[in-house]
């Protein structure tokens, strides 16, 4: 569609203060680990599975460290050491912890060979990484995709195998992309559950094993269709990194990855979540997966024509966060909703407004748009009504993810039968309007460009506010989603821990660099 006329000096300045409000951010996630942070790099080292009772082999490692005062150096170099020094593999220096049989902090400390043993356990993983970007690389030469918007719909019956059943129907049916949403509360475990599920409320537990067969099953229905098939899960709450981490390692190819969206919705502890989400998003961005950020959340919870700003204010905030995590524009998909109140004059015009600006600020980023959900109100005719204007606003501003309504939204979790019906209706929009865009222009100076321009001004006043108070005196405000959270509250502040002055965590600088990847082997 034509340009909305937004003022560029705007929008310039709107990324400058979020800049800062994110540098300001960034020196204290530089500073400080993390429980899940050092969980994640000791299973970047091959240390999965659980011991006798159930308890993941990396919580084992990372508690031995704690006993022993020396987490803030870091699982690496503690790993790297043990291997060094006693010939074992990550494994099996983890086992031995789990049987009582070995503490990490009483091995005395060779700091070069055990810097070298652990840059050599995180080569390993690193090419094991870059190989599976490189298959996805391949495989989208070789399938293709389907068009932009990309089609996304929810699986969700907490058995994984069922699971399997209905996203192979969903891909059939048109869909391109398939989410295993999470059992509920499971971002609130400290930890990883492991192996094959068949129980879970609202979800399907995320674990490494049910991405694996997740992963095979679309990509066997992928050479049927012939078209590549993405999947999705959540790397998000108190194991951040550790599954953003098992995702890499099992080609994931997006996953909702927000530290403001566990700190708003979930009560995850700010600064617990802050650090854990630097380094997820590092491992995402290295393993080429596109992030999504969780600003349609915010909908839900405050109104979305006069919070709408504080929508447009945390997409410029996370971009400039992801960028300090390596990440590019093309894997970085910002949240927004289709949220506003239907009986509202001209709801239509100022979601299309919203979506437009959104577009035009973030040219470059796969937009995740979510559909109504906020007002449905189990009327399922109005709610395809809805859906069908939804998808319509999609296809005309270029968005690049389009999450699916469902018209029985508000009354039970959805049918294969309503995502069937979704899809055809997302599809039936995008074969009409495909081209309707480039017809259509906005009157300058009218009601949409004034809406635009609105939001614009006022989500640039809300980030130099935000710039003078720091962001985590921001969030205690209540500036996001009109919720409040205190920096010394919620949930796993007790993982957070100052790095000591030889921490060293041996997947950051390759990440970053993109060792192994297009010949960076830096």
């Amino acid at each position: 569609m034509p340009k909305l006329n937004l003022d560029p000096a705007k929008v310039t300045s709107a990324r400058s203060a979020a800049a800062g409000i994110s540098q300001e951010i960034h020196t204290f996630i530089a500073a400080h680990t993390t429980a899940a942070v050092e969980r994640t790099v000791a299973r970047l080292f091959g240390i999965d599975g659980v011991d006798g009772d159930g308890v993941p082999l990396a919580n084992r490692v990372v508690e031995d460290l704690v006993r022993g005062g020396i987490l803030p150096r870091g699982a690496g170099l503690a790993l790297g050491n043990a291997c060094a020094s006693l010939a074992l593999t990550p494994r099996q220096a983890a086992e031995q912890i789990a049987a009582g049989r070995l503490s990490l902090a009483k091995i005395p400390f060779t700091p070069d060979k055990a810097r070298a043993a652990a840059d050599t356990h995180a080569d390993e993983a690193l090419r094991r990484i870059a190989s599976q970007r490189k298959q996805r690389e391949r495989l989208l030469a070789e399938l293709g995709e389907g068009p932009r918007p990309y089609l996304y719909v929810i699986v969700a019956t907490g058995n994984i195998y069922e699971d399997v059943t209905q996203a192979r129907a969903a891909a059939r049916a048109g869909a391109d992309i398939i989410a295993v949403i999470r059992t509920t509360g499971q971002s609130l475990l400290d930890y990883v559950p492991y192996g094959a599920t068949t129980e879970g409320f609202g979800g399907t537990y995320a674990t490494q094993e049910n991405f694996r067969i997740m992963r095979l099953a679309l990509d066997e229905i992928g050479q049927e269709l012939k078209r590549y098939i993405r999947l999705v899960n959540y790397a998000s709450g108190l194991c951040m990194p550790e599954i953003a981490a098992m995702g890499a390692l099992e080609r994931l190819d997006m996953m909702l990855n927000d530290a403001l969206y566990g700190i708003l919705f979930r009560d995850i502890n700010m600064q617990r979540t802050f650090i854990d989400q630097y380094f997820s998003r590092i491992i995402n961005g290295y393993a080429g997966i596109i992030i999504n950020t969780g600003e349609d959340n915010y909908l839900t919870t405050a109104d979305a024509v006069t919070a709408a700003h504080t929508v447009l204010a945390s997409q410029f905030i996370n971009e400039q966060l992801a960028h300090l995590s390596g990440l590019p524009n093309r894997q970085i998909g910002l949240g927004h909703a289709f949220e506003i109140d239907p009986s509202l004059p001209d709801s239509m015009l100022l979601e299309l407004a919203q979506a437009q600006m959104a577009r035009q600020i973030f040219p470059e980023a796969p937009l995740k748009y979510m559909p109504p959900t906020k007002h449905m109100t189990g009327n399922i005719f109005a709610g395809h009504t809805m859906n069908a204007m939804f998808n319509l606003t999609a296809v005309l501003t270029g968005q690049g993810i389009q999450l699916l309504g469902m018209l029985t939204e508000a009354i039970h979790t959805p049918f294969l039968q309503d995502r069937y019906l979704a899809l055809e209706n997302a599809r039936y929009v995008a074969r009409a309007a495909r081209s309707l865009t480039d017809e259509l222009i906005f009157i300058p100076g009218g009601k949409a460009e004034q809406r635009a321009d609105e939001v614009l001004g006022q989500a640039l006043a809300l980030l130099r506010r935000v710039e003078q108070l720091g962001l985590m005196e921001a969030i205690e405000q209540g500036i996001f989603a009109d919720v409040k959270r205190s920096r010394f509250g919620g949930k796993g502040l007790e993982g957070v821990v100052k790095q000591a002055p030889d921490y060293y965590n041996p997947f950051i600088v390759p990440m970053l660099t993109k060792k192994h990847l297009n010949g960076g082997d830096a």
